[in-house]
């Protein structure tokens, strides 16, 4: 797993990796750019060119030799990458829309784990690591048509500082446990998880 701080130029990256699709607008290119470069910069023989787009919008191989998964926001990308594990990664920055929106995502048995106690101050960072731990379940599972509140409850969190993990149920076709670690650093949390196939 990777995180960069994008304050290269375009150039930078398009000496590293090719551009794959047409992505107009300037910052997303290098946020594209950023995440596949993450991948050469991990596994530094990673097939870029042979990186398929899902129907589902999940980038992948054909054959699945490497597992992994990109994220990015703002001036940050993350990738991670595996042979082995099924992999999922999800950065994101907290914003006040979560708040009108976590009933689309989060049970009352989600939200009392996750709020009750925890000062107003902290709910919104609280908000936005249940929403990046569902994104980075999504990519984990890559098949699309999951319901957020539906298939995945988080039913354990454990915190120590800025970091911590969460333990969710999948259920979705077969019932799985998963658990997710995360982090939260410069105003961003981030969130992954690797299982085995």
């Amino acid at each position: 797993m990777a995180i960069w701080r994008i304050a290269e130029a375009e150039d930078f990256f398009l000496e590293k990796v090719p551009i794959s699709r047409a992505i107009t607008h300037p910052h997303k290119r290098l946020q594209h750019l950023a995440g596949r470069y993450l991948l050469q910069h991990l596994f530094p023989s990673f097939p870029i060119h042979l990186i398929q787009i899902a129907d589902t919008r999940k980038p992948y191989l054909p054959g699945e030799s490497h597992h992994f998964s990109i994220s990015h926001c703002g001036s940050y990308a993350a990738a991670i990458v595996s042979t082995i594990h099924r992999v999922g990664i999800d950065i994101e920055v907290p914003v006040a829309r979560i708040k009108k929106i976590q009933h689309k995502f989060l049970s009352e048995a989600e939200t009392w784990l996750l709020l009750s106690g925890v000062p107003a101050a902290q709910a919104l960072n609280r908000l936005t690591l249940a929403w990046s731990t569902k994104e980075a379940m999504y990519k984990w599972y890559g098949l699309g048509e999951v319901d957020f509140k539906a298939h995945m409850g988080i039913y354990s969190m454990y915190a120590e500082g800025d970091s911590g993990f969460l333990k969710a149920l999948f259920t979705k076709d077969e019932p799985t446990d998963l658990q997710l670690t995360y982090q939260f650093f410069e105003g961003l949390v981030l969130s992954w998880v690797a299982t085995e196939q």
